[in-house]
């Protein structure tokens, strides 16, 4: 019989996996998600897209502060679910939550574990320079991403990829691990192992700081450090444009086999020298204005050398 599941989601990330689990036949019981935040210029309360898809099914949707009172645990176990799915809720689950279910709770983490567990491994696998990704299906435990894992898909990471590429890649890859995971578990043939305490890193939350590009880096390192942070929130530098310094948020590049000193622009084409080898950049973002292509934004704004980018 298919199971009945609490879905516990957050953003565009989570979506495919409620989908397909409903679409399996799964029964909802019940969706948790973050509270609705101003959003917008009107700062209009903006549900997340997983409360937006759950009203649209039809399901119950709960958005508690806190899973830490008798209250909210006796809520959720007043659903009577065989197991919880979760992803990307971004609340800690404690352990009476994580007890309630008589299956367990199964978190979809977008990481090959032990590697990058934590807040941003799509982020960091990108910005780290790894040749390849995934996701895994984890038997929820009280640690950090310490849990058994179930199942794995892998997906290769190239030089071309953004974080939001790779984001787009995985969450449907994801919601079909999920949904089979799910059918194992169901049929009682789950099987979990435990993770090895060899090859651990941890994907901290990305820090606005650790943004601006750093030219004296080499070319792939600037490469990756500008795609592992693409579209959110942006690798960012600054050339003297008009009357003073403009900020440029890069969100695409490739790298090119040109030399020079570390931020010279090369060419008329937005090539830039880093300390070893240069990049080409393919498409930017003024401050205050949207996303554009290279060739579009020298129609309004030509750069020549011997120009500089800080």
């Amino acid at each position: 019989m298919p199971l009945r599941l609490i879905f516990m989601g957050t953003p565009d990330f989570a979506v495919p996996t409620l989908l397909e689990l409903v679409a399996h036949g799964h029964e909802i019981a019940a969706v948790y998600t973050r509270a609705a935040k101003p959003a917008g210029r009107g700062m209009k309360l903006q549900p997340t897209p997983v409360e937006q898809e759950a009203r649209r099914l039809g399901i119950a949707v709960l958005t508690p502060p806190t899973l830490k009172t008798p209250e909210a645990l006796e809520e959720f176990r007043g659903f009577n679910a065989d197991a919880a799915v979760v992803v990307a809720y971004g609340m800690i689950l404690p352990g009476t939550i994580l007890d309630a279910p008589l299956l367990g709770c199964f978190n979809l983490h977008g990481s090959l574990l032990p590697r990058w567990r934590g807040a941003a491994p799509i982020n960091r696998a990108i910005m780290a320079g790894d040749v390849e990704s995934g996701v895994m299906v984890m038997k929820m435990d009280t640690g950090l991403d310490t849990g058994e894992v179930a199942m794995a898909e892998r997906i290769a990471i190239t030089d071309a990829m953004t974080a939001a590429d790779l984001h787009d890649a995985l969450a449907p890859l994801g919601a079909d691990l999920m949904v089979r995971a799910m059918g194992a578990l169901e049929r009682g043939k789950l099987q979990l192992t435990r993770q090895s305490e060899q090859g651990v890193t941890y994907a901290a939350k990305i820090d606005k700081a650790e943004a601006r590009i750093d030219w004296n880096q080499p070319a792939h390192a600037v490469l990756r450090h500008i795609h592992g942070l693409s579209p959110f929130p942006g690798a960012w530098c600054e050339i003297a444009i008009d009357d003073g310094p403009a900020r440029l948020k890069i969100l695409r590049c490739e790298q090119v086999g040109r030399a020079g000193a570390p931020g010279e622009l090369l060419d008329d084409r937005l090539t830039i020298a880093c300390k070893g080898g240069a990049i080409r950049l393919l498409e930017l973002q003024r401050a205050g204005k949207a996303p554009m292509k290279a060739e579009e934004f020298l129609r309004g704004t030509p750069l020549k050398p011997p120009m500089r980018f800080a």
